[in-house]
């Protein structure tokens, strides 16, 4: 959820659960990471994946950040693979002023590639985030999915994937549930809001989540679907609407 809890972390969590769901995410490793994972556990919940290095706009494009990203994802891997997470988010980075998108694919494979074995030693998914550069991440690089899924292949690591913003998608794309199922397996996690909006996910906007979650479950995911929009009104009743809509 993007905004402000209405409730104590346990309570939300306990709720959370009494509603169904089976994980939540959280937005960044820090000191409190191991504090919130077990809370999590004591409610029924897992983690579901978080930001594993720092800044989107900063990115494995550029290779003066490989060291510093590589640096980072270890810790986030560890911690990751401590709790229990089954992977962490990382980032193409912006646009480089005189950078072909050729050698900006080839910079993002390569920064993965250094930090692939240790995310395949852990047991960790390396999810490279879609984005829109229209409406949210202007200048953002991998806002469509055929990029993102050049720097997969390049790869070739079954712990280096795609995080399939379906919100993002729509905007940049749309075409959702083909390319779904034709690349599902390069996708570790997906993210769901409204569109346009990023608001809730109901019958108010133009996504068809009802088709995409039945896709999704019919390509033979079966990791988490994760809820990252702002709820236009209660936000209990919107989890709930959001629940029985993904219930596929």
């Amino acid at each position: 959820m993007m905004q402000p809890l209405p409730d104590p972390l346990p309570v939300f969590f306990e709720k959370a659960a009494q509603m169904g769901f089976v994980a939540v995410e959280i937005w960044q490793r820090d000191e409190h990471f191991d504090a919130l994972c077990e809370l999590a556990r004591s409610r029924g919940l897992r983690v579901a994946s978080f930001v594993g290095h720092d800044s989107i706009a900063s990115g494995f494009n550029d290779p003066a950040q490989h060291e510093r990203i590589c640096a980072e994802l270890r810790d986030s891997i560890d911690a990751a693979a401590r709790a229990g997470v089954p992977g962490v988010i990382c980032f193409s980075g912006n646009v480089r002023p005189g950078q072909s998108g050729e050698a900006a694919i080839e910079a993002c494979a390569a920064g993965l590639r250094l930090i692939a074995p240790y995310a395949e030693a852990k047991g960790v998914n390396l999810n490279m985030e879609l984005l829109n550069s229209i409406v949210d991440h202007p200048g953002y690089q991998c806002d469509r999915s055929a990029w993102g899924l050049e720097v997969v292949r390049r790869v070739n690591s079954p712990r280096v994937k795609l995080l399939f913003d379906i919100y993002h998608m729509q905007i940049m794309e749309g075409n959702l549930i083909q390319t779904i199922h034709e690349n599902i397996q390069w996708i570790g996690h997906f993210h769901t809001a409204g569109v346009p909006g990023r608001s809730d996910i109901d019958d108010s906007q133009e996504v068809n989540y009802r088709a995409v979650c039945k896709a999704i479950a019919e390509a033979g995911y079966d990791l988490y679907v994760g809820h990252e929009y702002k709820p236009s009104g209660e936000l209990y009743a919107s989890l709930r609407t959001a629940y029985q809509i993904c219930d596929v």
